[in-house]
């Protein structure tokens, strides 16, 4: 998916960035920790985009990184004021790094180019990101998954992060008794379940008596990343790989420690 040389008019680069929008929401929103605040700047970003298209820097790019990486690069130049969810202790663009190459699939060729980093500390950064993550935050985990495969391949990722799965649930009316039971700190929930039910709505339910974070898990993410509202916040895709979901839930465990709210 090579960039065009010569896409530097709005509609052009429109067209070529269009498929790669909600990614990016889903970048921005983790890594605020809000749907309100990621979208936000993924807007300042396409208006510096659409008002100004000249002025976009491309001129560092290999042709042959893509648009994906010339967007994310552009939403880094942009919205330099965006705000990172994480401890103060962590190196700058920790969890960006970690973000871009363990949820958005980047390369640390790639990421390196998008956040201006050299390589060698991308990596690092990424390693140290994985650090705290594990040493700040252990919850008690609701799976709401009505794949039994997959149910049982979330619990042995949250408890290989030292977490506990206090219950699982395969449909609506679990999920929400379930909850009540165990009080979690983290739901892991899929879009649709075992009697037809939806896990937006058994979540929503549930958030509704408990505030605590979401994590949903969809083979169709796009279409829960249209910047309408309201959407969920952080999404991990099926299949998904064990390091998404490791990188996923340790920032949306720390978007809820560092209190982060999704309130207009």
């Amino acid at each position: 998916m090579a960039m065009e040389q010569g896409v530097t008019d709005s509609s052009s680069m429109r067209a070529a960035f269009a498929p790669h929008l909600p990614h990016l929401r889903r970048y921005a929103r983790a890594l605020t920790g809000s749907q309100r605040s990621g979208d936000a700047y993924v807007r300042q970003t396409l208006e510096a985009m659409l008002t100004a298209p000249g002025d976009v820097d491309m001129g560092a790019l290999k042709a042959d990184f893509g648009a994906g990486v010339a967007l994310f690069r552009l939403f880094t130049a942009v919205a330099t004021a965006v705000p990172v969810t994480g401890p103060d202790t962590l190196p700058a663009g920790s969890m960006r790094a970690l973000l871009l190459i363990e949820v958005e699939g980047f390369s640390p060729e790639e990421v390196s180019l998008i956040l201006g980093e050299a390589e060698a500390d991308i990596i690092a950064a990424m390693q140290a990101a994985k650090t705290a993550i594990a040493d700040i935050l252990r919850s008690r985990v609701l799976i709401i998954e009505d794949e039994p495969l997959i149910a049982m391949h979330l619990e042995q990722i949250v408890e290989d992060m030292g977490h506990e799965v206090a219950g699982m649930a395969m449909t609506h009316k679990a999920a929400i008794a379930k909850a009540h039971a165990v009080k979690p700190e983290l739901v892991l929930a899929d879009i649709q379940l075992a009697d037809g039910s939806s896990g937006l709505e058994a979540t929503r339910e549930i958030l509704e008596h408990f505030d605590v974070p979401v994590v949903f898990v969809t083979a169709y993410p796009e279409r829960l990343l249209t910047g309408e509202r309201p959407e969920p916040t952080f999404l991990v895709t099926k299949p998904f790989k064990v390091e998404t979901v490791i990188a996923t839930i340790g920032q949306a465990l720390l978007a809820r420690a560092f209190k982060v709210s999704d309130a207009a």
